[in-house]
């Protein structure tokens, strides 16, 4: 009898196949002859599927080599050094392993441009963390606009964690000093601070999140535990751009890609691994709170290259 439904391997498989947009009968034919013309064509198609210029001249000279030394020959062939070299680059680096502090509370500073979803990833991330069994206080320090404060402090009352906000206006740092002097006095989990969205251009911006991330490591040793930047992955190689400016502000650690049910296309959790070395920890696939998923890098794959 037909299974009705998907296991969530399988939805989370076809979400990464239908991401990447990159057809596996399609990478297959190219192997029918491997010469100039068609290692050109693999290239475009790569970057053409948001993978990026340095990911895919690396793997397509990798392609070459190999190729060189007789030793792809078929389209399995093919599909096969593309996968163990796409793997090779996702798993240098950082753990994807979202970081927790020797004794609580962990804290997680979420920063990211208007507009990517970043506040509603927050909310997703605090049901997640609340799920594994956390107690979690979600912090608004986006003290300027007084809606994206009503609508995270929404999202925590409907997760159902504590929230802490400050004044209209009120500098953010202090609203991050505030939540974890909160979170140690009850004895909290989690901490997820929520900064106001900023154009990665705006140099006075940038400089007022970096003043939260020194202001949360003098509170509490050893914090940011994540600084997770949000990406919408609609945006292709801009988010390339994105990544470099905030991690040229402050350090780091993950990446959370958004809007990966819409018109993404999935290479550029490649382009951003290769480019900077930051892995994509999480990823948003709905609009729904429960809509994060961990990123798996063998899931991945299995999505982009495998039949079935």
């Amino acid at each position: 009898m037909a299974r009705l439904f998907k296991t969530e391997h399988e939805t989370k498989k076809s979400l990464w196949r239908r991401a990447v947009d990159l057809a596996l009968t399609d990478v297959r034919v190219l192997a029918g002859k491997m010469d100039h013309e068609t290692l050109e064509s693999l290239e475009e198609r790569l970057i053409a599927a948001d993978f990026g210029v340095p990911a895919s001249l690396r793997l397509v000279d990798h392609v070459e080599t190999l190729v060189r030394r007789g030793k792809i020959r078929e389209g399995r062939e093919l599909i096969e050094a593309l996968v163990d070299e796409l793997r090779r680059i996702l798993d240098q680096g950082p753990d994807r392993d979202l970081r927790s502090a020797d004794a609580p509370p962990t804290v997680y500073l979420i920063a990211g441009v208007n507009g990517v979803g970043k506040t509603t990833s927050a909310a997703k991330l605090a049901h997640l963390l609340k799920e594994e069994g956390n107690s979690v206080l979600v912090a608004a320090a986006d003290t300027y606009r007084a809606g994206a404060v009503e609508q995270l402090e929404v999202w925590a009352d409907r997760v159902g964690v504590d929230f802490v906000r400050g004044q209209q206006g009120g500098d953010p740092a202090a609203v991050a000093f505030d939540a974890i002097d909160a979170a140690v006095a009850r004895r909290m989990d989690v901490v997820l601070i929520d900064t106001a969205g900023r154009l990665h251009t705006n140099r006075g911006l940038m400089e007022e999140l970096q003043k939260v991330d020194r202001v949360v490591r003098r509170r509490l040793e050893g914090a940011p535990h994540e600084s997770l930047l949000v990406l919408d992955a609609t945006v292709g190689q801009n988010a390339v751009n994105q990544a470099k400016a905030f991690g040229a502000a402050i350090q780091l650690s993950g990446l959370v890609l958004t809007k990966m049910d819409s018109t993404a296309r999935g290479g550029i959790v490649v382009a951003l691994q290769e480019e900077f070395g930051l892995p994509v920890k999480l990823v948003g696939t709905g609009e729904g709170v429960a809509d994060l998923q961990t990123f798996d890098t063998e899931v991945f794959l299995e999505g982009v290259f495998q039949e079935g």
